[in-house]
């Protein structure tokens, strides 16, 4: 029996030509999403410990299921990366978590026992970006100060 990851790098493998991993699709459905906690970029094995997508855009009200894909992670919601009246999450270590996003704004999450290697994400609710100039204003310590960076910076551009 395939376990979760096996099947969705299996049909993102099925989709590429070029023989290396190809990174499936963003999984959504509507109102509902998911965003995979992996061991390993899609693709680029180089690159360790990642949430794919890393820069996710839902409407108010929908949810997003973090997927302990592979072992060793979680998501948490990144103290003072969410915007005023939202719930902070915190999953357990291995655990899957879904979360309803009821407030706009942007939400920083991180996974914490990789954090410091730069294990972080964005997701944008309802393409609001008002609480963007707090949300930079946070500091991060070693690989998360760079990922967060060039979050904000591809969220700025498609702005």
């Amino acid at each position: 029996m395939l376990t979760r990851r096996e099947f969705v790098l299996s049909m993102g493998a099925l989709a590429g030509a070029s023989g290396a991993l190809a990174c499936p699709a963003p999984l959504s459905n509507g109102k509902e999403h998911a965003v995979l906690m992996l061991n390993a970029a899609c693709g680029n094995p180089d690159i360790p410990n990642v949430f794919e997508p890393a820069l996710l855009h839902v409407d108010i009200g929908d949810s997003v299921t973090f997927l302990a894909t592979d072992a060793g992670h979680n998501s948490a919601s990144k103290k003072g990366m969410i915007p005023e009246g939202a719930t902070a999450w915190n999953s357990g270590l291995d655990e899957e978590l879904t979360v309803e996003f009821t407030v706009p704004g942007i939400y920083g999450h991180i996974c914490l026992p990789h954090y410091d290697w730069g294990m972080v994400g964005l997701v944008v609710v309802g393409r609001d970006l008002h609480n963007l100039q707090t949300v930079k204003k946070i500091r991060h310590p070693g690989s998360a100060r760079k990922v967060f960076r060039n979050l904000l910076k591809e969220l700025e551009n498609q702005a």
